[in-house]
């Protein structure tokens, strides 16, 4: 009778184990706190789908064993960005944030809910940067940050066809660790996921509709999708190209960051003679025609402020020569009917005569000694309604003034004795045509 081979166990060096472990357990894990798709199929990255501003938790975790934080530099700082996953559009990210900026003016594409956040320090949400915010943790102690996403997916798609056919985002979180000289540039660790962005509550109905498709196929066809896990697992990735300092560099497109520090504004005042108190403003002329000697950039711009920033990425190499070049024809080919026939039009200057248009200046110029409004020597830019309704009015003052439309509360008409009279939507219709106004914003206690 042959003796049974048993298996052996092989004593290791305790010193090879140890350094193995360290090589495979990474120092930083972060977890965002929603359910991935069942949707996915193995060995493909998950899929994660948040809802439009609601409060989402990442939790940062670190390696106690890494020892490396001693009493003087043990707070971190992290950098959570929201991103686009499909390469064609990083290459115009620029030009899509700058259109997505002028579309929701006030709005922010990524916030930190710092009531709901755990043990982070210094938040920071750059007022530039939209789509990127900061905060120092120490890696001892429990840090939940809770972060909300404003954009949705097919916010950038040139179809509106619902969520499921929006792009894809990334959230990254890049870690550092500061210097000598308390500069945080010292790279620990990136990560990220990947995510899609529905309007409220639109994630979970397209979580129940994942989740049913897949519980219809036959057992065969379930086991080539990974399951949906309670939590995303966000996987190392390269650090974000741009360095920490830009975070703290002065905005690049002059026009864009409202300059006044008012955060609550009681109303606007409009008389014959409109006047902006407590804040001055810089007057940026906008394109009206394109011109065929426009550069590229000029030519986005363009293209951003005539409200067809979606195809920012078809002309992305286009100077205004290129583009005054395509025939209505071209034009409905590639963007469609609907905005082909209105981008032709735009280009050939053929617009619609407004109902009313008022001229404003939103600049304080006075003379005298008596502090009364000068209207010759102020700059006036025009507004075009076609409603005719005090709503839309103020939708136009709180765009000129770059002001939030949530922080006016109301807007009112000085009259020839100085008393205030809110405008109506029969005052409004009343208007003279071609009016000459300057705005005054009064903050609000």
């Amino acid at each position: 009778m042959e003796p049974l081979a048993l298996p052996f166990l092989k004593q290791e060096d305790p010193n090879s184990i140890s350094t193995s472990a360290e090589q495979h357990c990474p120092s930083f894990q972060y977890i965002l706190c929603a359910v991935t798709s069942p949707a996915v199929k193995q060995h493909e990255e998950t899929l994660t789908y948040l809802n439009q501003g609601q409060s989402y938790e990442i939790r940062m975790l670190c390696n106690p064993k890494m020892g490396e934080f001693s009493e003087g530099r043990k707070l971190l700082k992290s950098v959570v960005r929201v991103v686009f996953h499909d390469r064609r559009l990083q290459y115009t990210e620029h030009q899509q944030l700058e259109g997505w900026r002028w579309n929701r003016p006030g709005d922010r594409i990524l916030d930190i809910d710092i009531p709901m956040s755990v043990g982070i320090l210094e938040p920071h949400i750059h007022p530039t940067l939209l789509n990127t915010v900061e905060f120092l943790w120490d890696p001892t102690k429990r840090t939940s940050v809770f972060v909300q996403v404003h954009c949705i997916s097919t916010e950038f798609t040139l179809r509106k066809n619902g969520g499921e056919k929006g792009v894809p985002f990334r959230i990254q979180v890049d870690t550092f660790r500061s210097n000598e000289k308390d500069d945080y540039v010292e790279h620990l660790h990136s990560a990220s996921c990947l995510i899609k962005v529905f309007k409220p509550k639109g994630a979970d109905r397209k979580q129940k509709t994942d989740r049913e498709k897949i519980e219809k196929q036959s057992l065969q066809e379930r086991e080539k999708y990974q399951p949906s896990y309670e939590s995303t697992m966000l996987t190392e990735c390269a650090p974000w190209p741009e360095t920490i300092s830009n975070l703290h560099s002065p905005p690049t497109t002059p026009g864009l960051v409202s300059p006044h520090p008012f955060k609550w504004w009681r109303g606007l005042v409009f008389s014959p003679v409109w006047i902006v108190a407590g804040a001055h403003f810089t007057f940026v002329c906008c394109f009206q025609t394109l011109s065929p000697n426009a550069s590229i950039m000029e030519t986005q711009q363009w293209l951003h402020k005539n409200r067809f920033s979606n195809y920012c990425r078809v002309f992305t190499s286009y100077t205004g020569a290129d583009l005054l070049k395509l025939s209505r024809t071209d034009l409905v080919q590639i963007c469609g009917t609907a905005d082909g026939i209105r981008l032709s039009n735009a280009l050939k200057a053929r617009c619609v005569r407004p109902r009313l248009t008022l001229y404003v200046s939103k600049e304080l110029e006075t003379s005298g000694n008596n502090g009364s409004p000068n209207p010759e020597s102020a700059m006036y830019q025009e507004l075009y309604l076609e409603e005719l309704t005090a709503t839309e009015l103020t939708n136009k003052l709180a765009e000129l003034l770059s002001f939030p439309v949530s922080q006016i509360h109301q807007v009112s008409r000085q009259g020839p004795t100085g008393i205030h009279i809110l405008v109506s939507d029969q005052m409004v219709r009343n208007l003279p045509d071609e009016s000459c106004f300057v705005a005054a914003a009064i903050k609000g206690k």
